[in-house]
């Protein structure tokens, strides 16, 4: 592989994370520096990690993990979408109730972002690739791409003001759509 090639792999696993850094800017309005390093690190981190594990675990489990993965990120992301919409509804200090950048929902999002580059881990089995340099590429383009997601999403809330939540759970549930109708077509 190519360090091009490697760059355009990174930038479209990254697209997962970014779609969803722009809901998240969006969800948080203004975030702060702790917000942005939270998830710009878990998703890279996720997005380094997951290549390194399809690897590892080899080519043979592929097919099995083909089976179901996209129904489980497509929950992920549809049950997360509906949850920033219900709380969209709300009055605007009501609706940030919870900080999406901490625990249950960080670990969620990083993980469901970044199960196609598990998938991808796979693939890079049957190829001579030096998998650590692969994946810490992809690794620091998905940070990186998460940091641009959350300052757009950021502008885009000022925009749409108290509908950003809904705006965010949009972004979620396309997302997960996408995810599905991927695997099925």
């Amino acid at each position: 592989m190519t360090l091009l090639e490697i760059f355009f792999l990174s930038f479209v696993l990254g697209l997962d994370a970014f779609s969803v850094a722009i809901a998240a800017g969006a969800f948080f309005r203004k975030a702060t520096r702790r917000q942005k390093f939270r998830l710009s690190f878990h998703f890279g981190f996720f997005q380094f990690i997951m290549p390194l594990v399809g690897w590892a675990i080899g080519i043979n489990i592929l097919k099995f993990i083909e089976k179901y993965d996209h129904w489980v990120v497509f929950a992920i992301l549809v049950a997360l979408g509906l949850k920033m919409i219900w709380e969209g509804r709300k009055v605007s200090s009501e609706a940030i109730s919870k900080d999406i950048s901490k625990g249950f929902y960080l670990i969620t999002l990083a993980i469901a972002t970044s199960v196609d580059a598990l998938a991808i881990g796979f693939g890079l089995a049957l190829l001579n690739v030096h998998i650590f340099f692969v994946s810490l590429i992809i690794g620091l383009v998905a940070a990186a791409m998460t940091l641009i997601g959350i300052r757009i999403g950021e502008r885009t809330s000022s925009i749409f003001n108290t509908k950003a939540f809904i705006f965010g759970g949009i972004i979620l549930i396309l997302l997960g759509v996408k995810v599905l109708f991927e695997h099925i077509l």
